[in-house]
């Protein structure tokens, strides 16, 4: 595999904290942000991630500490094989600790294994298979903000609910698409619906959505639910509307960066499910307001708040157990980060099974009429609330190898 010469810029950014730390001879953490830069998911991870990642640092008082703390950032162009080979070089050549965010299911899964077989940490908060905590799980892996599972759950039995008891599903073709489509699937049929038909889109190279299209309106399902993400999703959408389909439109993966780009007029009345929502408490306000110096024209999305979320977490982890036990051993470290409480500012209170999966509330959101907006990125009204313990799967049922029957 060859890293193209862009990747190996972006490896090699990093926030100033290390090069005065290098000069002061500190003990370095290194983070790996693996993100994509360019690609159809920049938009829900991407620049925006990686400047989470550094506001954790900040926030964290990093620069007040007997240590430093690089990031660097490296573009996995949605190919596990290019995110892999960033994984390990990282981890072998450039002393990297842990490995954050993913972007992309596909890459997520294997930046795990890279982080398993080198023993070192990766915490996920952009790729959403359900697979991650359960029949791929490892020790050396933990998983934030939301999966296929939880998706399915919220916005699918949200849309059965309201009578779409016919799918029809446009599937990303890769592990996160395929993943998506199963979970949602259980549900509906759980729920004694039926899906009708469904097909794969070629990703990342699909951005004509027009014959998928039709071949769900032709079904004559009630629900076409978009098993995508992105510049996917917000092209299935607009390109809908332009043929005149009037079946419900299920997008089970929506950012709040995907309403920006479509716009209130278009998104009206739209059930999504995030994690996260910068206006949803005072907490997510204040770190939205902190951020903002960074973004100052975005508001982040789950994803993005992810990466802020396990990088925090990780480094209060990391200054408990002492930065060169920290450094020593990923699987223990992963341990000592189950092991310890979660709170921040962007998911509140929470906790970390043992399979890795990280627990708390996700949200029900309706898409805002423009009459109800209030000015920009103000998008969402809460619809339906589920606590922690039910918003994900039951641990007993996810076959992750680490819990014993």
């Amino acid at each position: 595999m060859t890293i193209s010469r862009r990747t190996l810029i972006a490896s090699a950014a990093a926030s100033t904290v290390p090069l005065a730390a290098a000069r002061a001879q500190k003990p370095t953490l290194k983070i790996g942000v693996l993100t994509d830069l360019a690609g159809p998911y920049q938009d829900i991870v991407g620049p925006l991630a990686v400047e989470a990642a550094r506001q954790a640092v900040e926030d964290f008082g990093v620069a007040s500490k007997g240590y430093a703390v690089e990031i660097l950032v490296g573009d996995h162009q949605n190919k596990p094989d290019i995110g892999a080979g960033i994984s390990r070089q990282w981890y072998d050549r450039d002393g990297v600790d842990i490995v954050v965010e993913g972007g992309s299911s596909a890459v997520a899964l294997a930046a795990s294994e890279v982080a398993r077989d080198k023993n070192k940490v990766y915490i996920n908060s952009g790729g959403a298979t359900s697979d991650l905590t359960g029949i791929r799980c490892n020790a050396n892996t933990l998983h934030w903000v939301y999966d296929t599972f939880m998706l399915g759950r919220s916005t699918g039995g949200a849309l059965v609910g309201a009578g779409g008891t016919s799918w029809f599903f446009i599937t990303a073709d890769y592990a996160f698409g395929h993943a998506l489509t199963r979970d949602v699937s259980g549900f509906v049929e759980a729920a004694g619906g039926k899906v009708v038909g469904k097909v794969a889109t070629p990703f990342p190279a699909t951005t004509d959505f027009s014959s998928y299209l039709l071949q769900a309106q032709a079904s004559g399902a009630k629900v076409i639910g978009l098993a995508n993400a992105g510049a996917d999703t917000i092209n299935c959408i607009k390109q809908a509307k332009e043929f005149g389909i009037t079946q419900t439109l299920g997008g089970l993966l929506v950012f709040i960066s995907d309403i920006h780009s479509l716009g209130l007029a278009v998104a009206q009345g739209l059930a999504c499910t995030e994690s996260f929502y910068w206006d949803l408490n005072e907490r997510t306000r204040a770190f939205s307001a902190r951020i903002r110096k960074r973004v100052p024209e975005r508001r982040l999305g789950m994803a993005q708040a992810g990466t802020y979320s396990s990088v925090l977490h990780y480094l209060k982890a990391a200054e408990a157990m002492g930065i060169a036990e920290a450094k020593k051993d990923g699987a223990l470290t992963t341990a000592r980060l189950k092991a310890m409480p979660a709170d921040d500012d962007v998911f509140g209170a929470g906790i970390i099974r043992p399979d890795g999966r990280k627990l708390h509330p996700s949200y029900l959101f309706e898409v805002k009429k423009p009459s109800e907006s209030k000015g920009p990125w103000d998008y969402y009204k809460v619809m339906a609330t589920t606590p922690s313990d039910q918003a994900f799967r039951p641990i007993k049922d996810g076959a992750c190898p680490l819990i014993k029957a």
